[in-house]
């Protein structure tokens, strides 16, 4: 199939105009079998099955959301739709250290059910086999990082003690079966189980085949980020310096001068460090991680709904544990009020969806401790919510974090919930809008290199970040006026605007706005095409 994208304004991390005509001036775009087959001057009379009219769009190769957790939903509608029209054509999964494979997937359809939800066909068979389970069966491609916190499971249960050497051989082999099969890299969780239990140098030990198969260490950080965030770092470069393997910091989220400070280390002590973050204040994750001891969360859920149901356990949990959670880096005495229930699964409780804590408690004449135990026993721990911090940055602050040389576009989007947080559906374009147009800290070749190339190169994503000829097709037409966020907290189901067109391998996926059906996705295995953009 031969299309024919005319009139459009071409811009990738290189420049505009990609070599042809003016840096403003516009050009057709030939592609065919899946690739750009040339870039031309505006006129060319090349024939085509399909002719789409640029209008003076900029045409911009296909966006990276580098945190993602579709992993289980990417085969929705709906999740493909609010993708697409932020002009995301691969999401990478298997973050936080929980994710499917290896193993049959149960673990993580139950631990992260509120984040991944379940996946609706991989049942067993590694990386190879849930990568598989991407081709051709959805419009956006899919990478995976081999989740740690699973790779832990699998070998060691349950257990809270660090792996014996037996298990760390175990637990090795696991790591590289994965990056054989495909697998970007390696991916932790540390405030989660089990890998809140997992010591440093078990993870440098799984670090190492990671750097043998040229792959990057993937790290939501240890302690809570914030003010926090350099035990976090300090530990990761540890790892990155006994492997030698590259790290990447997962949802970088605390004040400004903390953030670039922390990667002027990182960088100064040889660190090959990157960092994705989102373009909003809040977080957002699983009700249970900050409110519940580790020590209880890593038991199966029927040994963990017991605890809450009876009424010696659950006072204890109130007079010993949740005075605690002042503690927490990112929260403090006000944690009722900044958490906010984005997904409950028990129906009895819908009507507490978009409330706080402190709201949903004071209307069901409770407290929120209480409250918060009720509705996580109800939903069998399916529970998840929007996490305030404790001060609110400016879209500046935010700006000046994200304009950094070091990020890349990630949203940590989770899709499950009746209210979610709007970074699923809004933060590519928000990045656009926010970092270019109001903010204009970035030039569009920036902004192109922020959510899509400085990914393709950081995780072997092939011949894609670029708009040159010979690479493939993931194309996204932008309008700068119009590109805009619309999900909002109160309102996060809202869709993007000024995305309308997309295209995935060569076939239009997003058309006028809506889904055209077509499935041309896959699983992406590592590669890294040729340095040079001109030889690929």
């Amino acid at each position: 199939m031969t299309i024919l994208i005319r009139e459009v304004r071409p811009v990738d991390a290189d420049g505009f105009g990609v070599g042809v005509g003016a840096p403003d001036a516009t050009v057709d775009v030939v592609v065919e079998a899946g690739r750009i087959a040339r870039v031309e001057a505006s006129g060319t009379t090349a024939r085509a099955d399909l002719v789409v009219d640029g209008a003076g769009r900029l045409l911009m190769p296909g966006f990276v959301d580098g945190h993602a957790h579709a992993d289980g939903l990417l085969f929705d509608a709906d999740v493909q739709l609010g993708l697409l029209r932020q002009g995301v054509t691969t999401v990478i999964g298997g973050q936080d250290g929980v994710s499917y494979a290896p193993g049959d997937g149960a673990y993580a359809g139950e631990y992260f059910a509120a984040i991944n939800g379940r996946h609706p066909s991989y049942r067993g068979g590694g990386v190879g086999a849930l990568l598989a389970a991407y081709d051709g069966t959805t419009p956006l491609n899919a990478g995976y990082l081999v989740p740690a916190g699973t790779v832990r499971h699998e070998v060691c249960g349950r257990s809270t003690d660090a792996a014996s050497t037996a298990q760390l051989g175990e637990m090795r082999a696991l790591v590289a079966d994965g990056l054989a099969a495909g697998a970007l890299g390696l991916s932790t969780g540390l405030d989660y189980v089990p890998g809140v239990f997992a010591p440093t140098a078990e993870l440098a030990a799984l670090a190492e085949p990671v750097a043998a198969a040229g792959g990057v260490y993937v790290s939501h950080l240890r302690g809570g980020y914030e003010a926090n965030s350099r035990a976090g770092t300090d530990e990761a470069a540890a790892i990155a310096r006994h492997a030698g393997v590259p790290v990447h910091v997962s949802h970088f989220h605390a004040e400004p001068p903390i953030v670039h400070e922390l990667l002027r280390e990182l960088a100064a002590s040889g660190v090959d460090a990157t960092f994705d973050a989102y373009p909003y204040t809040r977080g957002c994750s699983i009700l249970a991680m900050p409110i519940l001891p580790a020590q209880l969360t890593v038991r199966p859920t029927t040994e963990v709904l017991a605890v809450l149901a009876d009424p010696d356990d659950r006072a204890a949990l109130l007079r010993d544990w949740f005075p605690t959670i002042v503690d927490y880096p990112s929260l403090g005495p006000d944690w009722p009020g900044m958490l906010t229930l984005a997904h409950v699964a028990a129906p009895e409780y819908a009507w507490a969806h978009g409330l706080t804590l402190a709201e949903a408690a004071r209307r069901a004449g409770s407290t929120p401790a209480v409250f918060a135990l009720d509705v996580l026993l109800a939903s069998r721990l399916e529970v998840n919510v929007v996490m305030a911090v404790r001060g609110e940055r400016s879209p500046a602050e935010l700006a000046s974090i994200l304009a950094h040389p070091r990020a890349l576009g990630g949203s940590d989007g989770i899709f499950v919930g009746a209210h979610p947080h709007p970074r699923a559906r809004g933060s590519f374009a928000r990045y656009l809008r926010s970092l270019v147009v109001d903010e204009q800290v970035l030039g569009w070749p920036d902004a192109a290199a922020l959510v899509s190339t400085r990914a393709v190169d950081r995780f072997g994503l092939g011949r894609r970040g670029r708009i040159r000829p010979g690479w493939i097709a993931d194309l996204v037409l932008v309008d700068p006026v119009r590109v805009r966020d619309r999900a909002t907290y109160d309102a996060p189901l809202a869709l993007a605007e000024g995305i309308d067109d997309v295209l995935v391998a060569g076939v239009p996926v997003l058309a006028g706005g809506e889904l055209t059906g077509a499935t041309p996705g896959r699983g992406i295995r590592r590669s890294r095409p040729s340095p040079n953009p001109e030889e690929a």
